[in-house]
């Protein structure tokens, strides 16, 4: 280094090492080539997901109990709920309400008939 405590253009890059290093410019895709295949992608993407399964429950209702009350409890107890009888149920998919439907019987099996299905609102 020279004396002055200025370091030269030499003296910097050696310090670095990049007085050998030829920079090269950063090349950016071609952002309409890219659109182009963004719906084969997507598609392809999709395809990805298509197996990953969820949790999907139907919600009659709800209520909230008493430590002491819910001891109490026992075969043929009744729970009150927070819904009305022919009130529509709540379809959650991942504990999130997705659609309201009716309960049916299916073979002695209980389903629901979908009649709603809600639309996410932006607050």
């Amino acid at each position: 280094m020279s004396n002055d405590a200025k370091i030269s253009k030499e003296e910097l890059e050696a310090l670095l090492g990049e007085s050998e290093q030829e920079t090269k410019p950063f090349l950016f895709a071609d952002l309409e080539e890219e659109s182009s295949k963004s719906g084969l992608e997507d598609s392809v993407n999709l395809n990805l997901l298509m197996d990953i399964s969820l949790e999907i429950v139907v919600e009659l209702g709800r209520t909230k109990k008493k430590i002491n009350e819910i001891l109490d409890l026992s075969q043929g107890s009744i729970i009150e709920l927070d819904r009305v009888s022919g009130e529509p149920v709540d379809l959650l998919i991942n504990g999130k309400i997705v659609a309201k439907g009716e309960v049916v019987v299916i073979d002695e099996y209980f389903g629901i008939r979908i009649t709603e299905i809600l639309t996410k609102t932006v607050n």
